[in-house]
């Protein structure tokens, strides 16, 4: 297949040349005709198949015309991105399964046995024991399984929800989080961010490929360059446990006097506001906007 792409290339390579001594009205007389070949063609072949070096041509030659063009081709935007997703996805794959794993009967039926018999436990009680007996499963979990059977999972707990924090701590809280972004040649790019809840003002850190615990660490100290005496107004910031965010990446926002709140494992709710600009950014990337 290699072998095939640059015998097109050589071939198109000759096929300029030949175009340099030809006057312009031959040109155009060619370009008419092809046109009406290509016309009649599409009434003939309602969808062409093409191989992956004919469409490494096509892609590279599309940017070589004005967007305005574009209309007259039967290879569309919209295709040379699917072109693109289709070769990220199967560049980047990973084994492990996504999501939350799946609960036995086993752990759902001893949740609920726990919860009937001790009245005045709350999830995380009930949690604790059961990490005792050699269960794992995460407290949000517990949580879920009691509120989907109708059990009050905290009766004791306190009366503030973390929406209600965030709401009510809004102008203090600063978020923060990775998103990737595959170029044309399959690289991988993590972008880190940061977005002031209250304002919904994001700053973009940095982009690189490797991001190591170092550099991380150096655009937590740019972003509070950047604040300057905003940085002030700043007493939270929220983050996941993501490991490129490290103890001296901490030790940087804790040092401004900023504490620093770990979300639950699996539980990216709990950053909803840098979740939701991710998706954002996600949703453009997909349509080319």
């Amino acid at each position: 297949m290699a072998l095939r792409l640059v015998y097109l290339m050589c071939s198109q390579l000759m096929q300029w040349a030949v175009l340099l001594a030809r006057d312009s009205a031959a040109k155009d007389v060619e370009l008419l005709l092809l046109r009406h070949e290509v016309a009649v063609l599409r009434r003939q072949v309602a969808r062409p198949r093409v191989d992956w070096a004919d469409r490494a041509m096509l892609a590279g030659l599309a940017r070589l015309l004005p967007r305005r063009l574009w209309d007259g081709l039967f290879v569309r935007p919209a295709t040379l991105l699917r072109w693109h997703r289709d070769l990220v996805r199967r560049r980047w794959t990973y084994p492990s399964r996504r999501g939350r794993p799946s609960v036995t009967a086993e752990i759902r039926g001893l949740v609920l046995r726990l919860a009937g018999e001790n009245s005045t436990w709350g999830y995380r009680r009930i949690h604790g024991e059961l990490c005792r007996l050699g269960f794992r499963v995460g407290a949000s979990t517990v949580w879920t399984i009691l509120r989907g059977a109708g059990v009050d999972p905290a009766s004791k707990r306190s009366a503030v929800t973390w929406r209600q924090f965030l709401r009510a701590q809004a102008e203090g809280v600063l978020a923060v989080d990775f998103f990737t972004v595959d170029t044309v040649l399959l690289r991988r790019l993590y972008v880190l961010f940061a977005v002031e809840v209250a304002t919904r003002r994001v700053h973009v850190l940095g982009i690189t490929t490797h991001p190591a615990g170092e550099w991380v660490a150096q655009q937590a100290r740019n972003l509070l360059m950047d604040l300057g005496e905003r940085a002030g107004r700043f007493r939270f910031l929220v983050r996941d446990r993501d490991t490129k965010f490290t103890t001296v990446f901490d030790a940087v926002f804790v040092a401004a006097g900023i504490e620093v709140l770990k979300t639950p494992v699996r539980a990216p709710r709990a950053n909803a506001y840098a979740e939701r600009w991710v998706g954002t950014c996600a949703a453009n990337y997909s349509t080319g906007c």
